[in-house]
């Protein structure tokens, strides 16, 4: 019986030594995908992650840090990749080999609650207009066709807060964090009109033979994860609603 235990101890220990191990980015500020509270780093991303280390018996290690910081750190292969609601773009497309989306949503303007003066993206001409550090958004907002007459802010933090005030007219964020954002704050913060572009984020990957190697092996457990309900059910505890698929 100890020989047997033994054994199983021994091919237990030797699975998790060999288990290969996924460096995850994030920022841990950026609520309710990755945050920490209470010392913990928590959210949405922090679960699926969790969830495909899981099925893909892989070891997962976060490493937080600024949000514009996270692109070169995959770029110098200091992580594997980034979780924080990195959108697809042809730009990133070129540089990085991409997950299978997992998170389907749109950009959103968010005004200090009572301005109606602004109703949506098409009342940001003339306007100061703040986006995140390292974000697609100002790049959505430099491909509208009156981008000229926005003027667009870059922060690394304090971009509710400072719209709160006056200090930019507005911000533009995507529309799930924004409305989490307006739920849990006690900034007078409103979603101003419908999301004007369609997002799909995904997991990036160096466009290496590793690099694409463990995209393969994410992606294979993100397919799992999705049809077999549990990326839903991660999302319905931080949402109440399903935003991992299109439909």
């Amino acid at each position: 019986m100890n020989r047997i235990l033994a054994a199983a101890l021994a091919a237990t220990l030797g699975t998790a030594a060999s288990a290969e191990t996924l460096t995850v980015g994030m920022s841990g500020g950026y609520f309710p995908f990755t945050f920490v509270k209470q010392d913990v780093l928590q959210g949405f991303e922090v679960d699926v992650m969790n969830a495909v280390g899981e099925e893909a018996g892989l070891d997962i290690e976060f490493e937080t840090m600024s949000f514009s910081g996270l692109i070169g750190a995959l770029d110098a292969g200091r992580i594997d990749t980034v979780a924080n609601q990195i959108t697809i773009t042809p730009e990133r497309e070129a540089r990085f080999a991409f997950s299978q989306p997992y998170v389907f949503d749109g950009a959103q303007v968010v005004v200090r609650d009572g301005n109606d003066s602004i109703g949506g993206v098409e009342d940001l001409k003339g306007r100061t207009v703040a986006v995140n550090l390292g974000s697609n958004f100002e790049q959505l907002l430099n491909d509208l066709p009156y981008a000229d007459e926005i003027d667009i802010k870059t922060y690394e933090s304090n971009i509710a807060q400072d719209t709160a005030l006056g200090r930019v007219d507005a911000f533009v964020m995507d529309r799930v964090s924004s409305a989490q954002l307006i739920a849990e704050s006690p900034l007078p913060l409103a979603l101003a009109g419908a999301p004007f572009s369609e997002i799909r984020n995904a997991l990036p990957f160096r466009d290496t033979d590793e690099g694409r190697a463990l995209r393969d092996k994410v992606d294979a457990a993100l397919t799992t994860l999705k049809d077999d309900g549990t990326l839903a059910e991660i999302s319905d505890k931080w949402f109440g609603t399903d935003i991992t698929s299109a439909e």
